[in-house]
């Protein structure tokens, strides 16, 4: 399997000076994402995938010999589209925006993960984003619940020839881990209290 990191947007909800995933958490937040995918030995390579929005990000990842991938920048389907089509293998994608993201947690997904299914995007219910308060824009109705994505999938990319039209699966795994994401300042400032 390998392991994929999205690094490559442009952080605007942020309104900050610099690049979102260089925040700092421990570390600066993507290497706590990549080290995280590493730590949990589940993947044979680690790429991140970056783009002209985020130079700094790319500057960093390189001078850790971290691989990236460079897209665009155009948003998050087609640059994760231009790196699914050099790909014939699994693959677990993650936002490079998690910064409590752990191995245990990698694990636990990787586990779950069927190759019979195209696409599986995991999910944390609103009613849990709220009860960490954490919000989320976008949202989808799964086993009557309103939830929302984590940046996480699984995906058998040998099975797929477009992004359009997928038939997306689904699991719900409530858990601050994948659950908070970095998306405004507001979480930032959260983000000490966690």
């Amino acid at each position: 399997m390998i392991g994929l990191v999205m690094a490559g947007g442009k952080g605007t909800r942020m309104n900050l000076g610099d690049e979102k995933l260089l925040l700092e958490y421990k570390k600066p937040i993507i290497l706590q994402v990549v080290d995280s995918l590493k730590n949990s030995n589940c993947f044979s390579k680690i790429i991140t995938i970056t783009s002209p929005n985020s130079p700094k990000t790319k500057k960093l990842l390189q001078e850790n010999n971290i691989e990236t991938f460079d897209t665009l920048g155009i948003d998050y389907v087609n640059d994760l589209n231009s790196i699914l089509k050099t790909i014939d293998d699994d693959v677990l994608v993650t936002s490079g925006d998690l910064p409590l993201l752990d191995k245990e947690i990698i694990q636990k997904i990787v586990h779950q993960y069927n190759p019979q299914k195209t696409w599986t995007s995991i999910l944390v219910t609103s009613k849990f984003l709220t009860s960490i308060g954490i919000e989320s824009e976008y949202f989808v109705n799964f086993s009557n619940q309103k939830c929302h994505y984590s940046g996480i999938s699984l995906i058998n990319s040998t099975k797929i020839t477009s992004l359009e039209n997928l038939d997306e699966n689904y699991i719900i795994i409530d858990d601050k881990r994948i659950g908070f994401n970095l998306n405004t300042k507001r979480d930032y400032d959260l983000l000490g209290t966690a």
